[in-house]
C-alpha cells in the first residue's frame, strides 16, 4: 500500500530504477549586499534526503531490482557474492547468488540467503516486490530454481522464515521484468507469452495462491514496469509496446485492475523511439521514468496526475531514466542524465546519475550525489527502493555502478534523512581596487551536494568575527558570482580577507587568505571599459582556483578549466593586475552563465604568443565542458599566426588580418558585429572588414576564451586551444567604434 503524505511504499512493489532531472536554471547571479542574513538549512526543501553515502556491503555484479519493508531491504540482480563496504573485489566475500537481503540502517546482511538458479544461461532476479503485510516477497526474472526448489521464472518467499513457497507455481515462458502485488493480486510484466499454459502477452496476474486471473492486457513488445493506483481500481503499465489488446497506446497504458482493459490510452504521447523503464505513485500522481535511443529521443521522467490520467508535468532532459521513487514530494530518479540545456540547466557534459525534483515541478532541486556508469551496459544506478528503521528513513540506490561519490562502491549504495555530514566546497575569492577608496571582495559561490542554499561569512585581517554574512545560491553547473564591497578601508592600506561557506550545519575550512592595497587613484584602462559599457570583464588576477571574477558589474564571473597558468606578468596593461596563460592543448574559460543570443556585440582581448598551431582565442559556443557542437562570434590564430573573426550567418563568414601576431609581444584584439557589418581591430587600428554580414547564428551560449571547437572553419588552424597568454578580456553588447577601440589601446600604459 501508499502512504499518501509521503509516497513511500510498504514493500508493494520492488522494480524502481534511478534519476535523470530537468533543473530550471537560476538566472541572474546574486550581489552579497545583506548584513546579517538568515543562515542557510542543512538541507535545502523540499529535499529531505542527503547526499552522503552510508556504508554499505556491495556485489561483484548488477543489482537490478529491490523491495523493501520492515526495515529490510531485499535486492537480486545478476551476481554470486557479496563483500564488506571498502573491501576491494575478490577479498572477503561471501555467496550470495543472485539475490541478498539487508538490514536498512547498517547496510549488512541479514541471515536470509537464497539462492537463484536456473539449468542453463544465465540466471538473474529483474523483480522484487512485498505483499502488502510485509510476510511474503515475490520474485521474478529469468531462474528455474531457488534453493534447489524448482520454480518457472517467478517465485514467493516466506519473509519470517527466508523459505521458497512450494504452494505458489505457476508457469512462466520468459524473463518476468516487472511486478506489482494487492493483498490478493500479483501482476506480471515481461518478455513471456504464456503464463500458466494460458496465452497472455507481456501482462498478466495471478491470484496469491497461484491461479492465473482473466485479467487479460496483452502487449505487442516487452513489458519492463507495473503499478497498481492507490485505489487498487486500475493498473499502470510500462515498457516497449506499441498496442494493448490491439489499441495504439505507446509505452504506457492505464488499464482496468479486474479486466486489463484500456482505461487510458497514450498514442504518440511518448516519442516512438522512447520506452518506459520504470513506474511509481504517490497520493495524487504517478510518475514514469523513460528511455530513448537515437536522434529525437525522449529520456526524461513525466507526472500525471491520478485523477485524470493527465500529464503534470515532463522534463527532456538526455541520459536514459531508470528507476524513479517519491518521498515526502520529491521525485528522486536514477538515470545517466548528460544534458538537461532544453530545461534551462546543465549543457552537455559528463553523466550524472542521481537527480530530484518536486512532484509539482520539473526544476532539478539541489540534490546531487552520484555514481559511475559502471558495468554491464552501462549506464549507472538501475533501481531505487525506501524504507524506515530506528526512526530514520533510508534510500537504497542498486544498479551497474562501481563508484559511489567518487569512492570505490559496487552495485549497491544508499543515502538517509540524516545526518547531514557533508561539507560545501572551500570558497574561491579575488579581490578587485578598481574604485579608490575601497575593496570589493568578489568570489565564486560554493557548492554542496544537497543543500542549493548557502551562508557565507567574510573574514577581515585574521579576525575570528565576520565582518559580513550573507546567502546565495547555487548548484554544480551555476555558481554566481558573489561581491561585497569594504569601505572601512583608506589608500595605501592593505587588508586581507578569507571567506567561510557553510550550509547550517557544515562549514568549509577557511578560503586561503587574499590581500589587496587599496588604491588611491582610478586605473585608467579597466575605468574606459567600464564607461565604454561591457558586460563581461575579466582581468585574469586570481590564483589558483576555478574563478575568474567579472570586473564590469555584472557578476559575469568566469569557470576555468584544466588548471591555467595564473598571475602570469607583466601583464599587458599598466597597473597591478596580472595576466592568465594557456596550454594550448586543454586549457580554457567559460562564462557561468548562459548568456542570450547577441543580435550586436563586441569581443575585447589582449594575447601574447609565439604559437605556429594556432587556437582559438574567445567566441560563443553551447557547451561548456566539451567542445561545442554550434559555435561562431570567434576569433582564432591561423598556423601563420594571422587572426581571423568569424561569425554564421547562412555559412561561416570571416575576416582576416594580413599580418601576423605571434611574435611573442603583447596585442590588443577587439573584433565587432553590427549595423555597419563587421570589424577586426589590432593594436587600435582596423585591420579588416566586412558590410556584408550583419547577423550571426541565434541560440543561447557561454563566452569561451582560450579554447573550443574550429571545425569547419576556414584556414582552421593545427589546435582548437590557444597557446599563450591572454589579459583584460571584456564583452559588449555594442559594436564599439574605431575611436572607442583606438582609446582602449592608447590607455595601455595608464
Amino acid at each position: 500500500m501508499m502512504n499518501g503524505s509521503t509516497g513511500r511504499r510498504s514493500g508493494r512493489r520492488g522494480r524502481v530504477r534511478a534519476v535523470s532531472a530537468a533543473l530550471g536554471l537560476l538566472a541572474g547571479a546574486l550581489t552579497a549586499t545583506t548584513v546579517g542574513a538568515s543562515p542557510a538549512a542543512a538541507l535545502t526543501p523540499p529535499v529531505a534526503i542527503t547526499a552522503d553515502d552510508l556504508s554499505t556491503w556491495q556485489t561483484n555484479g548488477i543489482v537490478w531490482s529491490m523491495a523493501a519493508g520492515d526495515g529490510v531491504v531485499y535486492a537480486g540482480g545478476t551476481f554470486s557474492r557479496l563483500r564488506p563496504p571498502t573491501a576491494a573485489p575478490g577479498t572477503n566475500e561471501q555467496p550470495a547468488v543472485n539475490f541478498a537481503a539487508f538490514d536498512a540502517a547498517t547496510g549488512a546482511p541479514t541471515d536470509c540467503s537464497l539462492s537463484f538458479t536456473i539449468s542453463s544461461g544465465t540466471a538473474t532476479v529483474r523483480a522484487l516486490a512485498l505483499s502488502p503485510d510485509g510476510e511474503t516477497l515475490y520474485a521474478g526474472g529469468q531462474f528455474g530454481a531457488v534453493n534447489g526448489v524448482g520454480v518457472s521464472n517467478i517465485a514467493a518467499i516466506d519473509t519470517e522464515t527466508c523459505t521458497v513457497s512450494n504452494t505458489f507455481k505457476i508457469g512462466v515462458s520468459a524473463t518476468v521484468r516487472g511486478l506489482a502485488v494487492t493483498d490478493d493480486t500479483v501482476y506480471l510484466a515481461g518478455d513471456f507469452t504464456q503464463v500458466g499454459g494460458q496465452s497472455r502477452s507481456h501482462f498478466a496476474a495471478v491470484t496469491t495462491g497461484a491461479s492465473l486471473l482473466p485479467f487479460t492486457a496483452n502487449a505487442d513488445e516487452v513489458a519492463r514496469a507495473v503499478e497498481v493506483t492507490p485505489d487498487g481500481q486500475n493498473v499502470l503499465l510500462g515498457g516497449d509496446f506499441f498496442r494493448i489488446n490491439g489499441t495504439n497506446t505507446h509505452a504506457l497504458a492505464v488499464v482496468d485492475a479486474t479486466t486489463g482493459q484500456l482505461t487510458k490510452s497514450y498514442p504518440g504521447f511518448i516519442h516512438n523511439n522512447s520506452t518506459v523503464q520504470d513506474i511509481t505513485t504517490d497520493a495524487g500522481g504517478f510518475y514514469t521514468a523513460n528511455e530513448g535511443t537515437g536522434g529525437g529521443v525522449f529520456d526524461g521522467r513525466i507526472a500525471l496526475n491520478l485523477g485524470t490520467f493527465e500529464q503534470r508535468w515532463r522534463d527532456t532532459c538526455l541520459g536514459a531514466t531508470q528507476a524513479v521513487l517519491v518521498h515526502s514530494g520529491v521525485l528522486y530518479s536514477g538515470s545517466h542524465a548528460h544534458d538537461c540545456s532544453s530545461m534551462g540547466a546543465f549543457p552537455d557534459q559528463p553523466r550524472k546519475h542521481l537527480l530530484a525534483q518536486s512532484v509539482d515541478d520539473p526544476k532539478l532541486l539541489p540534490w546531487f550525489p552520484d555514481t559511475n556508469d559502471g558495468i554491464g551496459e552501462p549506464v549507472g544506478p538501475r533501481v531505487m527502493a525506501q524504507t524506515s528503521s530506528g526512526g530514520r528513513h533510508y534510500l537504497w540506490v542498486g544498479g551497474e555502478f562501481t563508484t559511489v561519490n567518487t569512492k570505490a562502491q559496487q552495485g549497491l549504495t544508499r543515502f538517509a534523512d540524516g545526518p547531514d555530514t557533508g561539507v560545501p566546497w572551500v570558497p574561491n575569492v579575488s579581490l578587485s581596487t578598481l574604485t579608490p577608496g575601497r575593496i570589493d571582495v568578489n568570489w565564486q559561490t560554493s557548492f554542496d551536494t544537497d543543500d542549493g542554499e548557502l551562508t557565507y561569512r567574510i573574514y577581515k585581517d585574521g579576525s575570528n568575527t565576520p565582518i559580513h554574512t550573507t546567502t546565495g545560491y547555487s548548484v554544480f553547473w551555476d555558481r554566481p558570482q558573489l561581491t561585497w564591497t569594504d569601505t572601512d578601508v583608506a589608500p595605501g592600506e592593505t587588508h586581507s580577507y578569507r571567506i567561510t561557506a557553510s550550509d547550517g550545519t557544515n562549514t568549509s575550512a577557511r578560503s586561503p587568505a587574499q590581500s589587496a592595497t587599496v588604491a588611491s587613484a582610478t586605473e585608467a584602462y579597466p575605468a574606459r571599459v567600464r564607461a565604454d559599457g561591457a558586460s563581461l570583464y575579466w582581468r585574469w588576477d586570481e590564483g589558483t582556483s576555478t574563478f575568474a571574477h567579472d570586473s564590469s558589474g555584472n557578476l559575469n564571473n568566469g569557470f576555468m578549466r584544466n588548471g591555467p597558468a595564473y598571475r602570469q606578468t607583466p601583464a599587458a596593461v599598466a597597473g597591478p593586475s596580472t595576466a592568465i596563460g594557456f596550454n594550448g592543448t586543454s586549457q580554457y574559460a567559460y562564462s557561468n552563465r548562459l548568456n542570450p543570443h547577441p543580435a550586436r556585440f563586441t569581443v575585447e582581448t589582449w594575447i601574447k604568443t609565439t604559437t605556429t598551431q594556432g587556437g582559438r582565442i574567445i567566441g560563443f559556443g553551447n557547451l561548456t565542458q566539451q567542445n561545442s557542437t554550434r559555435h561562431d562570434k570567434l576569433v582564432y590564430m591561423r598556423n601563420d599566426g594571422r587572426l581571423q573573426f568569424g561569425v554564421r550567418s547562412g555559412s561561416a563568414r570571416t575576416i582576416a588580418t594580413s599580418g601576423a601576431y605571434n611574435d611573442g609581444q603583447w596585442h590588443h584584439v577587439v573584433a565587432t558585429q553590427g549595423p555597419s557589418g563587421m570589424a577586426l581591430y589590432v593594436d587600435g587600428q582596423l585591420r579588416a572588414s566586412s558590410i556584408l554580414y550583419t547577423t550571426n547564428d541565434n541560440y543561447p551560449g557561454y563566452w569561451r576564451v582560450g579554447g573550443d571547437n574550429l571545425s569547419g572553419w576556414p584556414n582552421r588552424p593545427t589546435s582548437n586551444f590557444f597557446a599563450g597568454q591572454i589579459d583584460e578580456t571584456a564583452v559588449y553588447p555594442t559594436a564599439l567604434s574605431a575611436s572607442q577601440v583606438s582609446a582602449h589601446y592608447a590607455l595601455r600604459n595608464g
